[in-house]
């Protein structure tokens, strides 16, 4: 969770400043396409060759990149759009979205006590929108849009790591959300400079290690536990918006950013909680 902390900031630094030039679809399908190829080359050189790619669940590839898709859509619009610290803010609603999925999606139980927490968490991001003073702008609702996919990206990336290895996972990332970039793209094209072009390998690259320190991580750990490990974030992507865009953290970022932390800890610890009970059930038993 610590490289895809890392990754995840030099993404934003490199997505704010390809940005400038092209679009949100044409530098996801850059995004896409230099990845794939990344993964082949990885893959050509391991063991097991391309073979590492066969898969019998297509359509949890499938379902898991459309979802992504959308989510990291809404994520490099909303970074070009808004404040760094505000994206993070927002974006921290994914372990509680992931808590409002998970008892339709993973059969787990859902508490009046979770659903408290949930609520306070989603009074965060009001805390960080502040619909009633300002106008709520199109980036913090594609940040919101993203949480959710991101949330269920989440949740189908914990399932597809109990059949398929990560270096497979990523190439379909890759194999799939290409065109689905390319295509709206191709309205309004643009060639890009020397320096996008080096932007956008960076991305690539920090979008690849992004998602294998994820998928490794979901792979050895609950979706509950891992998510809210990503609480750094917030402190890292403030810095980074101070020192390389000369972005300023307003107290209703910190004030809502904290509330949306606490739910996040809080659900964390009931999911311990619960998992040591099963624990213990299980030893009596």
């Amino acid at each position: 969770m610590f490289g895809a902390l890392l990754s995840f900031s030099t993404m934003a630094v490199s997505a704010r400043n390809v940005s400038a030039e092209l679009d949100t679809f044409q530098l996801m399908f850059f995004r896409s396409a230099i990845m794939l190829t990344m993964v082949v080359g990885i893959a050509l050189c391991t063991p097991g060759g391309l073979g590492q790619f066969k898969t019998s669940n297509l359509k949890g590839h499938l379902a898991r990149n459309c979802a992504h898709f959308v989510g990291q859509f809404g994520w490099f619009f909303g970074v070009a759009a808004i404040p760094l610290a505000q994206v993070v803010a927002i974006e921290f609603t994914t372990p509680l979205w992931i808590g409002v999925f998970a008892p339709f999606l993973l059969a787990e139980r859902m508490t009046w006590l979770r659903g408290l927490v949930l609520v306070a968490g989603f009074s965060g991001v009001l805390i960080v929108v502040r619909p009633w003073e300002v106008e709520v702008q199109a980036g913090s609702v594609a940040v919101m849009i993203a949480a959710v996919g991101f949330a269920l990206s989440m949740i189908a990336t914990k399932r597809l790591t109990r059949s398929d290895s990560i270096l497979c996972i990523l190439f379909y990332m890759g194999l799939i959300q290409a065109p689905m970039g390319l295509l709206p793209a191709l309205g309004g094209w643009v060639v890009p400079s020397t320096e996008v072009w080096a932007w956008m390998v960076l991305i690539s690259f920090c979008g690849l290690t992004a998602h294998f320190c994820l998928a490794k991580a979901l792979s050895s750990a609950d979706a509950l536990v891992v998510a809210p490990m990503d609480y750094l974030r917030l402190p890292a992507f403030a810095a980074v918006g101070y020192f390389f865009f000369s972005e300023t953290v307003g107290f209703e970022v910190v004030l809502g950013g904290m509330v949306i932390l606490t739910s996040n800890w809080l659900n964390t610890w009931l999911e311990s909680r619960r998992a040591r009970r099963a624990r213990a059930a299980a030893a009596r038993a």
